[in-house]
């Protein structure tokens, strides 16, 4: 496997561009790319299955949500901390309490902090859990409740699968991107100094990240990080893109932020998690802002293509921003 002085693994470099715009005129990228996001075991896909699941056996329905009372939004709330207990409790129980994987496709060596002050109670993962449960549950429900009473009096858009399917499966195909999109401009923001210490901040002191740190924020963060959830007040849409695409940035930030690669069955790749592309980001900062559906960074100069080039090349442009 890969490896150099700064990383205990790291993917072949310099980092390709896998979005759907790198060769937007060749079909057969095209098709490889569905193939590779849509026709396989992928992290969309389960937050998909998970999504379709939850919808069809415990989430309330709008028709209940357009009745007098508000005991629907507790349950949405259970529901939401308990696909938290499970996605992310499970992949830091499986890679960093039970050492699943020991170090292997691991990108940094090091276990998380302890006995550091910068945290809350002085441990990485407590702190982590903290923000995740005190406030980023919390918000992501009200988004989510908010929008379903909205879709349940008439005031959002709703299709079915039935009367719109080519929608409702494009739509389904499209929120990530326009996560991406979203996620790119809102964090470039974020990055402001004035919003960076105030906020910001508190995520970024996990430069060695793990499941919990992916939905570890500043209250103010959460409110603007989960805004791309308003989508859905003005896009027509179904519940189940709705809780695909909250548990897709919910939850499902845990798995971007395993801190490994792939998880391996049998010495097997067989879900693609963390990305060293983000990881490139709590490492040096002022890079790779958004994610790799959409390349902004490269197309804005913000790209750190994993060597030690682009080490340098962001290291240069943050001593510029700060001087």
């Amino acid at each position: 496997m890969p490896s150099n002085k700064d990383w205990n693994y790291h993917p072949d470099l310099p980092l390709e561009d896998p979005s759907l715009f790198a060769r937007p005129k060749d079909v057969g990228y095209i098709a490889g790319w569905l193939r590779r996001n849509w026709l396989t075991l992928s992290e969309r896909v389960l937050i998909l299955i998970m999504s379709i699941g939850v919808f069809y056996t415990v989430y309330p329905s709008l028709e209940r949500v357009s009745n007098p009372g508000i005991s629907w939004a507790f349950e949405v709330l259970a529901i939401n901390y308990a696909l938290v207990f499970t996605i992310t409790g499970g992949l830091h129980w499986y890679f960093y309490m039970r050492r699943g994987q020991g170090l292997t496709l691991k990108f940094d060596k090091r276990d998380h902090s302890r006995n550091n002050r910068n945290f809350l109670f002085a441990d990485q993962v407590k702190d982590n859990m903290f923000w995740t449960l005190a406030s980023g549950v919390p918000q992501l429900t009200v988004y989510q409740c908010g929008i379903m009473w909205l879709m349940a009096h008439g005031y959002a858009p709703v299709i079915t699968f039935n009367t719109h399917p080519i929608w409702f499966v494009l739509w389904i195909m499209l929120l990530p991107v326009w996560s991406a999109f979203h996620f790119y401009w809102v964090h470039r923001l974020l990055h402001v100094p004035f919003f960076y210490t105030r906020f910001h901040a508190l995520h970024h002191r996990n430069i060695n990240i793990g499941p919990w740190s992916g939905f570890s924020m500043h209250p103010v963060e959460h409110v603007l990080y989960l805004s791309t959830l308003l989508i859905h007040t003005v896009v027509a849409s179904h519940p189940v893109h709705l809780i695909f695409h909250a548990i897709y940035q919910g939850p499902g930030a845990a798995m971007t932020h395993t801190g490994y690669e792939d998880l391996l069955i049998k010495d097997k790749r067989s879900l693609a998690l963390g990305t060293f592309y983000h990881t490139l980001h709590h490492r040096y900062f002022e890079c790779n802002y958004g994610n790799q559906e959409m390349p902004w960074d490269r197309w804005f100069g913000t790209f750190h293509d994993g060597t030690e080039e682009g080490t340098l090349t962001t290291r240069a442009r943050k001593k510029k921003m700060y001087s």
